[in-house]
């Protein structure tokens, strides 16, 4: 496993409607830019879903869908394991109990299981580049702090 890219950012005054410079999508740019990559080269991502809204909002951040388009691209199977991009195969925060401080550990540790092809039933096929998105505190209308790590199997 490799840590392709890291980018840690803090929340800004923003505009409420203006999701482009949203703090996870700032961060997902400078992550994607650093390692030489972009959305349509993820293979799994495990995101900060403290709520159900939160996925959809991060895939929009994180450049699997447009801006807006968020929820039906979800519905659409995407996201699934099986889909396109599986997002939170492990669960996510929701299916443990949002564990705050554990949170960004535990999404690494799924990535690399994945990577390293060892996820049993939640195990997303031939994953290579996978990408976590963390996000804690507020800051206005945002999160006062975001990170999005992107790994790669090396071999």
């Amino acid at each position: 496993m490799a840590v392709l890219s890291s980018a840690l950012l803090s929340g800004t005054d923003r505009a409420a409607d203006d999701a482009e410079h949203h703090i996870g999508r700032r961060a997902a740019l400078a992550a994607y830019e650093k390692a030489g990559l972009g959305p349509q080269d993820v293979d799994v991502a495990e995101v900060h879903d403290a709520t159900a809204f939160g996925e959809i909002q991060q895939a929009e951040n994180l450049g699997f869908c447009p801006i807006g388009d968020g929820g039906p691209w979800s519905a659409s199977g995407a996201s699934a394991l099986g889909g396109t991009l599986p997002v939170n195969p492990s669960g996510g925060l929701e299916s443990r109990g949002h564990p705050v401080s554990a949170t960004g550990l535990a999404q690494v540790f799924e990535l690399v299981t994945q990577l390293r092809g060892r996820a049993g039933g939640r195990q997303v096929p031939d994953a290579r580049i996978a990408i976590a998105e963390n996000g804690g505190g507020l800051y206005g209308i945002e999160e006062a702090v975001a990170a999005v790590t992107i790994l790669g199997r090396t071999r």
